[in-house]
């Protein structure tokens, strides 16, 4: 399936609607190696294509996350930059599953952290979770994640009061029982 194949498929509609990124996640997931004639859509000028590849990339990357390895750093770049709601959740959820560096760590988080003052509540919600992510695999960064996390329980969105809440039993206990993952 050639990217222009695949861009046709995610054309169409709004962003309300996931369109096909469901069948053009399974068919990647089948072949693994369509997965780089994926990426370039995460750049698309069209929005919606733009969030319906990011939708793809970020299902397939689940069971798969080392197909991301090769953009890395395109992916903290464009992490970086993102203004859709959309492409910046499904990053949020995407980028802490990377094997980062401390650096890489610290520029991650600090993304995440301003995309806790996104409108969407969504990006909110997947920036929270990715923040929890990270300190999973660098407990370092514990104690702040779990500070924010209980400001976002105490004053955030009702959604994000209760994603905090979830987010907390799991940092805290992690944090008490020594049972972060090793740091790579």
């Amino acid at each position: 399936m050639p990217r222009r194949n695949m861009a046709t498929l995610l054309a169409g509609g709004d962003r309300r609607s996931i369109g096909r990124s469901d069948h053009v996640g399974a068919v990647v997931r089948g072949k693994p190696e369509l997965f780089r004639e994926l990426i370039p859509g995460l750049w698309s000028e069209n929005p919606v294509i733009r969030m319906r590849t990011a939708d793809a990339v970020e299902k397939v990357s689940r069971e798969e996350p080392e197909l991301l390895m090769p953009y890395k750093k395109e992916l903290l770049g464009l992490m970086a930059e993102a203004e859709d709601a959309e492409l910046r959740w499904h990053l949020a959820a995407m980028v802490p599953r990377l094997p980062l560096n401390s650096k890489e760590r610290q520029r991650v988080a600090s993304t995440l952290e301003l995309y806790l003052g996104d409108r969407s509540s969504i990006a909110k919600i997947f920036a929270l979770q990715g923040l929890a992510d990270l300190a999973q695999s660098d407990p370092a960064m514990g104690a702040a994640v779990i500070e924010i996390l209980r400001e976002a329980a105490r004053s955030g969105t009702p959604a994000m009061k209760a994603r905090s809440r979830k987010l907390l039993r799991k940092t805290e206990r992690a944090e008490v029982t020594g049972t972060w993952r090793q740091s790579s």
